[in-house]
This record gives C-alpha cells, sequence and structure tokens, in this order.
C-alpha cells in the first residue's frame, strides 16, 4: 500500500485509464467487468487478480512494458477480504457436527462437481426427496464444506435464511446486506434496492474464489439474488424443496437427500450410544428405524440413550414405541414427521422440570439465536440456573451451541417447543414471558446506550431495570460488544413486535438504539428498524412516533446520498409535525432539512429552513437545538462568503453548547469556525479552534467528526507552509474517512491532500487525488464540493504547463461554484482562469478574470485579494 493507504495497483490502472481518455464505465465496458470492480480497483479495495489485470491491459491497449509494469503493481500485497488485522480470510461455516456418519455416495457426488478449471462449479442444490425434514442436509454441506474450505482461499460465506422456521423467512436483502458487510463494503455504502445489492455482491465476489453456503432455503426467489456469477466460487443451497426454478432457470445441479441406510444408521447409533447399541443390535435396529433413519431423531435418541445407562436398550426402544403408537393415534399418516415428533416427546419426556421448561421458552424467542441471559429472562431464573439447564439441552440434542457462546434451536425444534409452551403453559405465561424478554433486550440496549452515547440520554426512553439478570455493559468495549452481537436480534424483535400486539416496542427500540446502528454505518439494519418502528406508529395512529421514523428514515436516506428520498421523508415528517403543533420536532426536521440543503449546495434554501428552526427554539427555550441550528446557520454563512455573521452564529453556538455541556457537538462547530479562520488569514485562531476540535473528538470517541478536523487543521498547516504536518493531516484524516465508510469525507480528505502534493511539486500525485475525488462526488450525488477538486485539477494542470486542459477545470469550477452561490470556490476558479488565459498569452482575457476575482476576495476579506492586485499590478500594459 502507498504511505496515504493507496494501492499502487490502483493509482497506476486509474493513471492508465486518465491516458487513454476513459471513464470507469468506458474502461469497464471494454474490459468485460463491472463498472464498481474497476472504482474498487482503483480505490485499493480488493484483489486485482491476474486474470483481471490482463483483461484491463488489453482494453487500455497497453505495451509490453506497460503490462509488465501493471502485473508487477498488482503482485504488490493486499489484504483479503474482511481480513482485518490478523490477515485471515472470511470464515463463516459454523461447526461441522461431530461424528459425522454416512453419506459417502454423497460426498463423492459434491467433490465430482468441484471446479476443475477456470469454468467453476456454479450451484449445487442439496433437497430433501419428499420434502423430509431433519434429514440432514445442513450436516452434510457444513460437513463437506469444511472438507474442501481449502480449495476456496479467500474463505466461505455462509446464512441460514431461516425458509422453514416458524417465523418469517430472511429477506434476500438482509442475507446481501450481511454478505457485503462481510466482504468490506462499509454499511454506509451499501444500497437500499435489492437488485442494487446483488450487483454489488456480485462485484465483489468476481475473480475471487469462495465458497457460499445458502442453509435452508424457502424458495428459488429467496436464493436467486444471492447467485454468484464468479467462476471460481461454488454457491451450495440446503432445502427441503427441490427448487426445480434454480435447476431450470439458473442451470443449478441437485443432489437428492434420502433417509440413512440401515447400515449406516446402525454405526451412527453405534458410535453415539456406545457399547450397550453394539451388544443388542436388534434393539438398534428397532430404534433407528423408529427415528426413521432421521439423523436428527437419531441424534436426539442416541443422546438420550447415551444418558440413561443402567437402563437397558430394549427397555427404552419399548418406551419409544409407545409414545409413537400415542402419536399414531393423533396422525393417521404416520409420516417421517411424525416420528422425529415422537422422539423429541421421548427425548423431552425424560427431562427435569427446570430443562423442560426452559427448552419450551426457549421455542418463544423471535430472533435467529440467543445467549444465556436471554434464557434466564424467558425462565425467570438466574443465570447460573440457566446455564446448567442449557448445558443439559445441548447435551442432549435438543439446543444446538454454535460455537460462539451463542444458542440455537433446529426449526423443527424451535416449532415442537413453541407448541408445548402454548398447551404446556398458556397464553398468559408466554407472553409474561416475552415481556421478561423484550425488558431484558431494552433496558441492556438502553444501558448500552447510555454507556456510549451519555449525552443523548433525554432523547431515548428511560427503561426500567428488569427482574432477570443483565450483562455488564458499563465500559465502552462491552457497550459496543453487546450492540454488535445482538443487533440482528433486536430488529427481529421490532419486526415481531411492530406485527403484533406490542407495537410500543418497535418504536422504543429505535428511539433507543438509532444512533449506534447509524454511527457504525449498520444502515440496512437501521431502515429495517425505523420501518418496523413506522409501520408500528401507522398501526396506533401515533403521529409524533410516525414523523421520528420519517424523520430518522431521511436521515439515513441522506447519508446514503439518497437526497431526493431524504428531503421526501423529511418534508413528510415536518408536515405531521407541524399539523400534530409539535414544535420541539418541527425545529428538528427544519435542522434536519438545512444540513441536507447545506450538503448539496442550496444556501439559500438551508438558509431559511434554519432561520425558522432558530426562531422556534427560541421561543422553546431549546438551548441545545438552538444550538444546532446556530451552527447549520454559521456553515451556511460561511458556505456564501458571509464571514462575519457566520462567525458571530458559530460563537453563539459554541457558548450554548458550552452551556448545555454538550462538547462533542461543539467539536463539528470549532470546525466551521476554523475554516472561516483560515479564509480570512488567521491562521493561529483557525489551528487553534481545529486542535479543541480534535481534542473533544478524540475524547468521545466522534470518529466522522475527527476526519474532518484533521482535514480543516491540515488546511491551515497548508498555509503556514508546514507541508509535512499538512500532509500528516490530511493522511490520517483519509485513512478515518474510509474506516468510516464516509465517501463525501474521502473525497474531501483527496482533494486537500492533492493541495499538499502541488505545493510538493508531485503533480502527477496531486493530479489523481483530484480526479478520484471528482470520481466519489459524482458517485454519490455530491456536487456541492466538485468546484474544490475541479480547482485543484486546474492549479494542477496548470503548473504542468497544461493551461488549455486547466482552463476547462476553471471553467467548470467557476460554473458551479456561481451556481451554487460559494463565491471563494468561485473567486478561485477567477483567479485560476486569469493564469491559464495569461499562460495562453490572453493577456486581455486575464485581467479581466482577476478583476471579477478581486473583486469577490475583496467582498470577502480575505488575503487572496492582496495576491490579485499584486499579479494585477505586475501585469498594469506599458
Amino acid at each position: 500500500m502507498g504511505s496515504d493507504g493507496l494501492s499502487r495497483f490502483g493509482l497506476l490502472l486509474r493513471s492508465k485509464r486518465h491516458e487513454a481518455g476513459l471513464t470507469q464505465d468506458e474502461l469497464a465496458g471494454r474490459a468485460g467487468l463491472s463498472t464498481r470492480t474497476v472504482s474498487n480497483l482503483e480505490r485499493g479495495i480488493g484483489r486485482p487478480y491476474p486474470k483481471t489485470v490482463s483483461l484491463l491491459a488489453n482494453a487500455l491497449n497497453l505495451t509490453e512494458a506497460e503490462q509488465v509494469e501493471l502485473a508487477r503493481s498488482a503482485r504488490v500485497p493486499a489484504d483479503p477480504p474482511d481480513s482485518g488485522q490478523d490477515g485471515v480470510p472470511l470464515r463463516q461455516l459454523p461447526p461441522a457436527v461431530p461424528d459425522f456418519i454416512g453419506r459417502t455416495a454423497e460426498l463423492k457426488t459434491l467433490s465430482g462437481l468441484l471446479p476443475r478449471d477456470d469454468a467453476g462449479a456454479g450451484t449445487v442444490v442439496v433437497s430433501a426427496i419428499g420434502g423430509t425434514a431433519g434429514v440432514g442436509k445442513t450436516a452434510l454441506a457444513v460437513h463437506w464444506a469444511h472438507q474442501v474450505a481449502g480449495l476456496f482461499p479467500d474463505g466461505q460465506l455462509y446464512a441460514n435464511l431461516r425458509g422453514y422456521d416458524p417465523g418469517p423467512p430472511m429477506p434476500p436483502a438482509d442475507a446481501l446486506a450481511g454478505f457485503l458487510r462481510a466482504l468490506g463494503a462499509p454499511g454506509r455504502d451499501i444500497p437500499a434496492d435489492t437488485a442494487e445489492r446483488a450487483a454489488r455482491y456480485r462485484s465483489l465476489l468476481a475473480e475471487r474464489r469462495m465458497l457460499v453456503l445458502l442453509d435452508n432455503a424457502g424458495s428459488a426467489e429467496q436464493v436467486r439474488p444471492l447467485l454468484r456469477a464468479s467462476p471460481g466460487c461454488l454457491t451450495l443451497v440446503t432445502s427441503r424443496d427441490t427448487l426445480a426454478g434454480l435447476v431450470a432457470r439458473d442451470g443449478a445441479r441437485r443432489l437428492d437427500l434420502d433417509l440413512l441406510s440401515p447400515a449406516d444408521t446402525d454405526i451412527l447409533l453405534t458410535t453415539l450410544i456406545g457399547d450397550r447399541a453394539a451388544a443388542d443390535p436388534a434393539a438398534t435396529a428397532t430404534l433407528g428405524t423408529a427415528c426413521a433413519r432421521l439423523p436428527l431423531a437419531l441424534r436426539v435418541a442416541a443422546e438420550l440413550a447415551a444418558a440413561q445407562r443402567d437402563t437397558p436398550l430394549r427397555d427404552l426402544v419399548a418406551e419409544l414405541a409407545g409414545q409413537q403408537q400415542r402419536l399414531d393415534l393423533l396422525d393417521a399418516d404416520g409420516d417421517s414427521y411424525t416420528a422425529v415428533r415422537a422422539v423429541f416427546s421421548w427425548s423431552y419426556r425424560h427431562l427435569d422440570a427446570g430443562a423442560a421448561h426452559l427448552f419450551r421458552m426457549a421455542g418463544l424467542h423471535p430472533g435467529g439465536d440467543f445467549g444465556v441471559y436471554a434464557l434466564a429472562a424467558l425462565a425467570d431464573s438466574t443465570v447460573s440456573q440457566a446455564s446448567a439447564l442449557l448445558g443439559r439441552l445441548v447435551r442432549a440434542c435438543l439446543i444446538q451451541d454454535t460455537g460462539t457462546s451463542r444458542y440455537g434451536l433446529h426449526d423443527l425444534l424451535r416449532a415442537y417447543a413453541a407448541e408445548l409452551a402454548a398447551g404446556r403453559d398458556g397464553e398468559a405465561e408466554c407472553q409474561a414471558a416475552l415481556t421478561r424478554l423484550f425488558g431484558h433486550y431494552l433496558h441492556t440496549a438502553a444501558v448500552a446506550m447510555d454507556t456510549l452515547y451519555p449525552n443523548d440520554q433525554h432523547n431515548r426512553p428511560r427503561v426500567p431495570r428488569p427482574g432477570t439478570p443483565v450483562p455488564a455493559v458499563g465500559d465502552q468495549a462491552s457497550a459496543r460488544a453487546w450492540l454488535g452481537t445482538h443487533r440482528d436480534t433486536l430488529v427481529a424483535i421490532a419486526a415481531y413486535a411492530a406485527e403484533g400486539d406490542r407495537p410500543r416496542l418497535a418504536i422504543d427500540l429505535r428511539a433507543t438504539v438509532f444512533r449506534f446502528l447509524d454511527e457504525t454505518g449498520h444502515f440496512p439494519e437501521a431502515i429495517e428498524l425505523s420501518s418496523h418502528a413506522l409501520h408500528a406508529a401507522r398501526r396506533t395512529g401515533d403521529r409524533v412516533a410516525e414523523a421520528a421514523g420519517l424523520s430518522r428514515l431521511g436521515i439515513i436516506y441522506y447519508q446514503q446520498s439518497r437526497h431526493e428520498q431524504a428531503l421526501d421523508h423529511l418534508q413528510r415528517a415536518l408536515a405531521l409535525d407541524r399539523a400534530s403543533a409539535d414544535e420541539y420536532n418541527t425545529a428538528r426536521e427544519l435542522t434536519n432539512l438545512s444540513a441536507i440543503c447545506l450538503g448539496r449546495g442550496r444556501y439559500e434554501q438551508a438558509i431559511g429552513y434554519v432561520t425558522e428552526a432558530l426562531s422556534i427554539c427560541r421561543e422553546m427555550g431549546e438551548r441545545k437545538a438552538e444550538a444546532h441550528a446556530l451552527s447549520n446557520l454559521g456553515f451556511a454563512e460561511q458556505n456564501q462568503g458571509r464571514f462575519q455573521q457566520a462567525i458571530d452564529h458559530l460563537q453563539q453556538s459554541l457558548a450554548l453548547f458550552a452551556e448545555v455541556g454538550d462538547a462533542t457537538d461543539g467539536a463539528q462547530t470549532l470546525d466551521h469556525l476554523g475554516t472561516v479562520y483560515m479564509r480570512l488569514g488567521r491562521y493561529e485562531q483557525a489551528a487553534d479552534c481545529h486542535r479543541q476540535s480534535l481534542t473533544r473528538c478524540r475524547k468521545f470517541g466522534s470518529r466522522a467528526v475527527e476526519a474532518g478536523a484533521l482535514r480543516c487543521l491540515g488546511a491551515v498547516y497548508l498555509r503556514l507552509g508546514r507541508c509535512e504536518q499538512a500532509a500528516d493531516c490530511h493522511r490520517q484524516s483519509l485513512a478515518l474517512a474510509r474506516e468510516v465508510g464516509n465517501p463525501v469525507m474521502e473525497a474531501r480528505a483527496l482533494t486537500s491532500f492533492g493541495l499538499v502534493y502541488v505545493l510538493q511539486g508531485r503533480y502527477e500525485r496531486a493530479a489523481e487525488h483530484h480526479r478520484q475525488a471528482l470520481d466519489l462526488f459524482r458517485e454519490v450525488g455530491v456536487e456541492a464540493y466538485e468546484a474544490e477538486p475541479r480547482n485543484g485539477l486546474g492549479e494542477t494542470l496548470l503548473a504542468t504547463g497544461q493551461s488549455e486542459q486547466a482552463r476547462a477545470e476553471f471553467t467548470a469550477a467557476q460554473a458551479l461554484a456561481g451556481q451554487i452561490g460559494n463565491k471563494y470556490e468561485q473567486a478561485r476558479a477567477l483567479a485560476g482562469l486569469g493564469h491559464a488565459s495569461r499562460a495562453a498569452g490572453l493577456l486581455g482575457q486575464a485581467r479581466q478574470h482577476w478583476q471579477r476575482a478581486l473583486t469577490l476576495y475583496t467582498e470577502l476579506g480575505t488575503p487572496e485579494a492582496d495576491e490579485i492586485r499584486s499579479v494585477l499590478a505586475r501585469e498594469e500594459p506599458h
């Protein structure tokens, strides 16, 4: 990697593309690759495989020497996908089943489908003959996947699609979000649309060799968006269904899984039970028949037999036969599911009362997996009691240990446990258990959020401490870990609550954890959670909560650069707040709308929104909201060159933030103020503001704001001629922007870094950085900042004698800056046009441009006015 975090390959590829005069779309089309792949490679994301390098070299018509140079740069070591700091590729497969027996023919068939060359292995569906559940599809797929994992050096992806769980199946969009995040895509960059996520997923898998296991699929439609396009990948799907559509339409190959053979059944039971099974082969064979030779039932039965060491195996088999007969009276069909339920019932009857109760309660949990604290809440017990009972259920094969201190239930066992709970415990006790469970999750989430964001406590619902134990989340590391581990469960609970009789819970969960999901870039989860809360609010007619749901969705859409959707949601929220005469939330929506308009360069519109918000805040005495509004107002005025008004409003904002004790929010205001001081040439004051901002950011962990503060401080150092310090600040800013996944921040850091390279005479690197910034701004649709890299690129081109190309960049920058009312960048572009005209021998035009630049700089009161006066004096016609 280069010193600024860019790969050598990415830099060289972008340079060659620009030399060829191609856009990323055009190069991708010529090479037969996706635009996203080209974009990622140029930005240092992903590994440049030899085949890709060859395609790109041919598309660029490189000479032999240039092809060698490109190939060498591609061999620079790169981080594997989602490698983390330890460099370990993705390993998402669940643990393999111990004592796996049989399936020799099926394993051989699977191995025969492995890729022999670059043609790949495509998609394989492991389905159950006749839709039989418990036949061992997952066990076979996971066992084989572990055997062949070494053939897929980029790792394995795994998702349980929950196609046959009692609850709703996992939507393909959710599975794609999980895969994209695992493959290194920041949550902020994950599209909302399923098709767009699928396209991004295929791009990230391009040229990788990965095994993807899609477990428990319910339909072809659920699987289809998750199919890869990369020839080096294998997708393995398990389903009770044959998924004939995947075979017919998508070229999948199917492996039908039947019951275990009688011989393999005997071997499995003997392995699990031990000598008693070997000593009584007749009883063992009868037990296998009673379990319908289904691996799930066989393992549950074998564990019970192994635990009942003092009971002859023949007696246990007779007991199971009696249970089977009782169930047969209720189900005349006598199918394999009845056999499975008979084994479950037989095993359950041997549990002590505590373990039986915990098993029933576990079937009520709405999430995919759970921990011991959740079970303690469901069972109304201590953690030690729940842990001891859980151990018995794991040993009985009624609950599965995922190997990560999390536990789960096979879908058949989950349905059976929930059925028992409804019949044995009754509706009142089941609802009481769920109330305890939801209270546990909401309270723990609230405590974790208070630990991470103490200044936001007043914005979250107050949740009483439940009567059951809760984990310790009083330090930042444990708080983040708990929220990260349980975010999917919290979304699942919100979905359950929004559709059921607990809509307030969905609303409270959104209000509690939204900021964590937002700041950590878990936008798909944030959108889903807010959507459930919005649905719950509409069901109950809660207009305030409906407005809050619309507002939160608008904020997420804005951060994903989906500006029109953001404006639509926030404007609808504003209309609801006004209709409800909710002045506080009306002011909040106006402030949010002003922030979006600022990001879009709509400064007059922003000032209109924020001025109204400011008036409301002052009438209500809402000091913190007033501080935010003043900060936005000052930022808008700064960008319009109203520097003195900006200083007044930003200083007022800082005073209010100090009054309410919110140092975190004041950090960004300090950066706005520092930028104004820098524009006015008050460099020491500017540097002091940015240093104060940095101190606050680092104290309170505001990584995104820290990236902005570093960029601003670097800009001041550059004005002071301290290039090395400026470069160091921009290097850190760029790294942080990429870490938090903020493309706008990344582009602004690249722009600032380009200015350092210009002063250092490293013009090629400077131009590269400005072009990367432009590409990013276009990618996310943020035109407001494009004038800066265009001016930077013009200055770079001018320094290298390319005056005509420089004129084009300055002209575009001047038009854009004039359109959005950014006087500083407009003056800068006019000054650049003057220098470019002078270089072309057009002195009359040059003087006209400089005179217009001087007028603007003089209005702004910036030091550049003196520089332009000196230029005009030197170029006075004689």
